[in-house]
């Protein structure tokens, strides 16, 4: 790991806001929690997330247009994240799978592109939900 990055202010509040939330957070419920705290402007909270989806510190649940916090200190920065999302409970969690991890990072498809980025999210039931 590199030196760590500084975090502005606005990025430091929004983070610790994501990180703290149990869920993945949407963009309108992190507004709305960082007005008290005098980010009033969306474009303020967007240009934080992007920044810290940028430097790998959250990540972006694409099907739920929320926002996760990156537990994964290894984690190949903003390029590479793969998430299993529980039908049910909603219960998202990152995976960190060496051999996936792999396998795509050599995957070319028929044209022979490769590629440099994904954001992958695999659906079904969680252990709690599949005794259900």
């Amino acid at each position: 790991m590199g030196k760590m990055q500084t975090l502005s202010k606005n990025q430091q509040i929004i983070f610790d806001l994501i990180n703290k939330s149990p869920e993945p957070l949407k963009a309108y419920t992190i507004l709305y929690n960082v007005q008290k705290k005098g980010i009033k402007a969306p474009l303020q909270v967007y240009r934080a997330l992007d920044k810290l989806v940028e430097i790998g510190k959250i990540h972006k649940i694409e099907s739920r247009n929320a926002f996760i916090a990156c537990h994964n200190s290894s984690c190949q920065v903003a390029k590479a994240t793969a998430f299993s999302i529980c039908e049910i409970c909603e219960k998202v969690t990152e995976i960190s799978n060496d051999s996936l991890s792999k396998y795509l990072a050599n995957f070319k498809d028929k044209d022979g592109m490769k590629y440099i980025k994904y954001n992958l999210e695999f659906f079904g039931l969680c252990k709690k939900c599949k005794v259900k």
